[in-house]
């Protein structure tokens, strides 16, 4: 009698997985743990076929060592989802694999009912501790436009300005599909710094919610991944890779700030959290909420084409009113540490009025270059093309880039002299001292990688600023994540040119996308906010149709540009990314897979490169890419399976390569 053959997804460099030969008897194995050897290494992987016909000698098949589980860890649909990321995204299905899995539970950690003695165990029910909110009549009309459809899959883009209410309905909805015995889950871009929306649901919903994230414990990870999957938590609100845990009764996905950055991995597996919930909905059949006051150009193209239901809340909840935006024109202004007289005398007028001052300036740091004013030389890391960017609490030269640091130094190495060594920008270092020194009398908070380095020191600034503690906030693009900051009347923002100018396509629109989501943390209850926005450009036509006209005419004329430019959603991009120590390698490395690319002679692809990235030297790896472009997904799919084909003839052991489906980031 022949031995089962089954194929195990492992990690490593096998886009389709393994075959081993399967123990006897062993039930029903898809889904389950197992450990087998990959050459001399130990290594836990997930049997994702039986039966199989393998296409290798049976006889010199590894037989499996032993099962893990006794149970399947994933659903068939789950497992559905999972082969489909793999195979869109060009991801080895191993590693697909163990991205959706808890460290622990790849490391072959027993997925048993207690952790270090805590018992694995929600016994109420979600109760409604908190009162559901009376919606206004917009806020109601999109509740019962998404209740109609909650039995069957669809995509629905509520499109709230700032402090519209969209969480509320978020909160409504899940209610109803709680009570209809299913979960829900939540994603949100970074959850340390959406700590409210964690609070509000916990506060709804007791202890049927759990979090999923990278500041828990593994242990944290592996206890609330088992209630997920168990059906004990009823809520899972986790960030982009929370879209893969495991769910016996998931009834709709909630998407929050569907456009932010953060719901794209940046390696290994670089998928959208936000397009792998979609697919995981449409796998499920189930309602899938996406929500933003500054929607993504991809998301707005597909209510256009009739993909997604659209949903707009044009005002804000309760009393609070939209803010009033006012233009600063920098040019031949007095500028003090960046600040321009009007924008000071704002702050002196709102701080009069016993309300909070918010300062964005996405630039942390003292400086962002350190020059010698003698002969122009300045401080550049080694191993990045990249300056160094000065820092004072602690004193000393970084490179945000590779992390590499160095100490000041005293005098110029090019021309030895050292009193004239000076810094050049502002970063929000610097930019605090300055508002401390003006107004000496109020308290000033930063809030940016830096000052939240340590554990707990979120929570304590945010803790401040929500007590009223602090007078004036100053801080980066972490100002933006959803943050409900009563007190404040008054945002100004530092310098809105840096987002202006890019050779990044996407540039402008995450600029715009930037600027109304740090304004709307003004005016939020009752009180009128006012943004105040310093610029060099004060006529940029697409600055000033968004400060007019609003976000929505802004994205419209966005989407004329890029139909006109063929850019993405009106065409679809896949990187091939490839770095080494030499960047004679790395070009005859992407030239190579162009002339195969070419030669396949495949339709309604466009091959652009290879050219250097953005940034060509990083962590002393010389960088380059190459840009395929085609007016189809399944075009474009194609050539990237051609060339996963044809790739083992082309590794080099000196290359490190990747690809990038739907890309980003150009750098």
């Amino acid at each position: 009698m022949d031995k089962q053959v089954v194929r195990v997804a492992v990690p490593g460099p096998f886009l389709a997985g393994l075959d081993y030969i399967c123990p006897e008897h062993s039930g029903n194995v898809i889904g389950r743990r197992v450990w087998v050897t990959v050459g001399r290494r130990k290594l836990v992987g997930i049997i994702i076929a039986d039966n199989v016909k393998t296409e290798c000698d049976s006889k010199k098949l590894k037989p499996i060592q032993s099962l893990i589980d006794e149970n399947p860890l994933f659903s068939l649909k789950l497992m559905q989802l999972l082969t489909r990321v793999s195979e869109y995204y060009q991801a080895p299905i191993g590693d697909v694999y163990y991205t959706a899995l808890p460290t622990q539970l790849c490391e072959g950690v027993a997925l048993d009912k207690k952790i270090r003695g805590r018992k694995a165990k929600i016994t109420e029910e979600p109760k409604a501790n908190q009162a559901q909110l009376t919606l206004n009549p917009e806020q109601a009309t999109v509740l019962n436009a998404c209740l109609k459809q909650q039995d069957e899959f669809c995509v629905q883009l509520i499109e709230g300005i700032t402090g519209s209410g969209k969480t509320e309905i978020y909160l409504q909805i899940i209610a109803s599909v709680l009570h209809a015995g299913k979960q829900a889950l939540v994603l949100v871009p970074e959850i340390g710094l959406t700590p409210q929306t964690v609070e509000r649901f916990k506060a709804r919903f007791g202890e049927g919610v759990v979090t999923l994230h990278s500041k828990l414990s593994e242990s944290e990870k592996r206890m609330n991944w088992y209630l997920a999957s168990s059906g004990q938590a009823k809520i899972v609100i986790g960030t982009r890779s929370a879209v893969f845990t495991a769910m016996s009764g998931l009834g709709v996905i909630v998407i929050d700030e569907e456009h932010d950055l953060s719901f794209k991995q940046q390696s290994g597996v670089r998928y959208s959290a936000r397009d792998v919930g979609i697919m995981r909905a449409k796998i499920e059949n189930i309602p899938i909420v996406l929500g933003s006051a500054t929607p993504s150009l991809e998301s707005l193209y597909n209510v256009q084409k009739g993909r997604y239901n659209s949903h707009y809340l044009p005002n804000r909840a309760g009393a609070a009113s939209v803010p009033s935006y006012h233009m600063i024109d920098m040019r031949q202004q007095p500028l003090q540490a960046g600040l321009s007289r009007p924008l000071i005398q704002a702050i002196s007028a709102h701080l009069a009025n016993k309300s909070q001052v918010l300062l964005f300036l996405n630039r942390r740091g003292y400086a962002p270059v350190l020059m010698c004013h003698s002969c122009g030389w300045t401080a550049q890391c080694k191993n990045c093309d990249a300056y160094y960017t000065l820092h004072q609490q602690p004193m000393h030269l970084c490179c945000h880039h590779c992390g590499s640091s160095s100490k000041v130094l005293k005098a110029c190495p090019q021309c030895d002299k050292s009193e004239h060594l000076i810094h050049v920008g502002i970063g929000t270092e610097q930019l605090e001292a300055a508002i401390i020194k003006l107004f000496p009398e109020h308290k000033v908070l930063r809030l940016d990688r830096d000052s939240t380095r340590h554990k707990g020191s979120l929570d304590t600034i945010l803790t401040s600023v929500h007590d009223r503690e602090a007078d004036i906030i100053v801080g980066t693009q972490m100002l933006a994540k959803g943050h409900h900051f009563e007190g404040v009347t008054m945002v100004g923002i530092v310098d809105m040119d840096n987002g202006l100018f890019s050779s990044d396509f996407r540039s402008i629109e995450r600029a715009g996308q930037l600027l109304v989501q740090v304004a709307g943390r003004a005016g939020r209850v009752d009180k009128q906010g006012q943004v105040f926005i310093q610029t060099h450009q004060p006529e940029h036509p697409l600055l000033a149709t968004l400060l007019n006209a609003g976000y929505r005419e802004f994205a419209k004329q966005l989407l004329i540009e890029r139909e006109q430019a063929s850019w993405p959603p009106f065409s679809y991009l896949a990187l091939v990314r490839a770095e080494a120590l030499d960047s004679n390698l790395v070009f005859q490395f992407l030239n190579h897979i162009k002339r195969l690319l070419k030669e396949a002679g495949l339709a309604n692809v466009l091959i652009l490169g290879p050219a250097p990235a953005l940034m060509q030297k990083k962590a002393r790896h010389f960088r380059g890419q190459l840009l395929l472009q085609s007016p189809d997904r399944r075009s474009l799919q194609t050539a990237l399976r051609f060339m996963q084909a044809r790739m083992k003839e082309l590794e080099h052991h000196k290359i490190r390569w990747a690809i990038d489906v739907d890309p980003l980031e150009m750098g």
